[in-house]
């Protein structure tokens, strides 16, 4: 089977590592339009705030004689009669199969004064936009943020982290707004004031200030100029369909496609970002990762073709990557929270100290949540979710844990984690198969994720894999116990009774809240 995959993202290259190893007779040709091999964009504002380094970006690419890849080579057309494509350098290449992974560009707001771009204003899309930011900072005091979306708030928190006087403007009504309801959001503007973020919402932006052909301000409609000679412009993405729209294929927003990927070309299909699957895109890498998996399977197996009800759930957990503001969304939550009949929400709110926590319950299990300034219960709720297990008929118990007494509470080790347990969530790797790739050599984070693909997602299990790697190395020494850890947690003193068991489903929030509202039907 000859496969041509045009775009070697994150998509694109995962898909290729999963036909690879389901499909023998697969002969694969990328062409990819970035000259860099495949890098986890996820990670971008990591390196915009500094605290990795571009090297740190690039994903684990097994080499395998059946893949050809073109890097720096775009597809220019695609000729569905004859099944070829064009490549920019002139080559054309035939396929049996093709597979569209071009991804989604930044979106350029329509403003005064961005037309052309002026030296200053910089998206954040690639790791070309996230060295240009770098290099900016050097000489630049003065920062506003154009969109208050999750890369923006990263964004922002980052450059306040470098040392920039930074402010946040946004058009909606408030922050995050596709995730967030307005108190949620009243918890994170507290926070990002906190660490020294000006916001401004609710008042799109009037033009972009340029002086000189370089920025010098934003201005918004009520006359106020926000200084700045920075201007990061992160107002979300569009997907690429250019090259599917003038080979004639069915495009709206993305390239349609059907739960198997399948554009209206049988031929083709369609992954990642570009992609408009019938549950609608998330913009979110697992979805995109699973969309490459499940047709690498069906290409394999044309028989294990999926339906729109295969579909994993956990695929739409927002994490905030912004050291000192934890914010994780997933599933249903704020207005929608009550929708349905047979849901109930529990919430905990105190937005004006930065902490609010929203549960919503249907049908036994956990069907959404929000965590605002509270890491553990964000930390125990993602696993309910995920993992669909079930959970106390009052979903105020995941909130509330009982007084563990004086003291500040130690937080379980990785370690005493059952082999079971996901580290991982972005790829679904346990720490068995971390500690198994340990076995076969892994040594290394680099090694892990290699061998695992661990911490090439959101990168949130970083420190987790760490410390794994760590215990193992330990517990291969001769003269250390292997189970000291767990033997020491076993003999500490446990905690007084109260009446009512801790369970380790039972997330709770350790910090004081000022308000408890519960909505949807009753318990009873």
């Amino acid at each position: 089977m000859r496969v041509v995959v045009v775009g070697h993202g994150m998509v694109g290259s995962r898909f290729v590592d999963e036909l690879v190893s389901r499909l023998e007779d697969a002969s694969v040709t990328v062409l990819g339009a970035e000259h860099h091999e495949p890098y986890n964009r996820v990670l971008l504002s990591e390196l915009v705030a500094g605290r990795i380094g571009a090297t740190s970006l690039t994903l684990p690419a097994p080499a395998n004689e059946r893949v050809t890849v073109h890097r720096g080579v775009a597809c220019v057309a695609v000729d569905r009669p004859g099944r070829t494509v064009t490549a920019a350098d002139g080559r054309v290449l035939a396929y049996d199969v093709l597979v569209l992974a071009t991804g989604a560009r930044a979106r350029i707001p329509q403003l005064p004064g961005l037309a052309p771009l002026p030296r200053g204003a910089h998206p954040l899309r690639s790791v070309d936009d996230a060295r240009a930011i770098v290099e900016a900072v050097r000489t630049s005091s003065r920062a506003v943020v154009l969109g208050a979306g999750v890369l923006g708030l990263e964004v922002a928190c980052g450059l306040a982290g470098r040392g920039v006087e930074v402010t946040l403007a946004h058009g909606g009504p408030h922050l995050m707004d596709r995730q967030l309801d307005a108190d949620a959001a009243q918890a994170v503007e507290h926070g990002l004031r906190r660490l020294g973020v000006a916001v401004r919402v609710g008042a799109r932006p009037h033009a972009v200030v340029v002086s000189a052909g370089r920025v010098s301000g934003v201005l918004l409609p009520d006359g106020e100029l926000l200084a700045a000679d920075l201007l990061v412009l992160s107002a979300g993405t569009l997907p690429e369909t250019d090259l599917a729209a003038r080979a004639g294929l069915a495009v709206d927003r993305g390239i349609v496609v059907g739960p198997d990927g399948a554009t209206s070309d049988p031929a083709v299909f369609a992954i990642g970002d570009c992609a408009q699957p019938p549950e609608g895109g998330t913009g979110l890498i697992a979805q995109g990762w699973d969309q490459a998996r499940r047709l690498a399977a069906m290409l394999a197996d044309p028989e294990d073709r999926p339906s729109a009800a295969s579909h994993p759930g956990g695929t739409d957990v927002v994490r905030l990557k912004a050291h000192g503001l934890e914010v994780v969304t997933m599933g249903v939550g704020g207005s929608a929270a009550t929708s349905g009949a047979t849901r109930r929400a529990v919430r905990l709110s105190d937005p004006t100290t930065g902490r609010h926590v929203e549960v919503v319950v249907a049908g036994g299990v956990v069907v959404g949540a929000t965590c605002v300034g509270a890491g553990t219960v964000a930390a125990d709720l993602t696993t309910a979710y995920t993992r669909r297990t079930p959970v106390p008929s009052d979903p105020a118990q995941l909130l509330l844990r009982p007084v563990r007494g004086a003291g500040a509470e130690v937080e379980p080790s990785v370690t005493l984690m059952p082999d079971r347990a996901t580290i991982c969530r972005c790829n679904g790797v346990t720490k068995g198969e971390i500690a198994a790739g340990w076995a076969r050599g892994a040594r290394t984070v680099e090694d892990v994720a290699r061998a695992t693909r661990a911490t090439t997602g959101c990168g949130g299990c970083t420190d987790a894999v760490c410390g794994l790697i760590e215990w193992l190395a330990r517990s291969a020494e001769p003269d250390v116990d292997p189970d000291a850890d767990r033997d020491a947690h076993a003999r500490e003193p446990a905690p007084p009774s109260t009446g009512t068991p801790a369970r380790p489903d039972q997330a709770v929030s350790r910090l004081p809240m000022r308000t408890l509202q519960t909505s949807g039907p009753s318990s009873r």
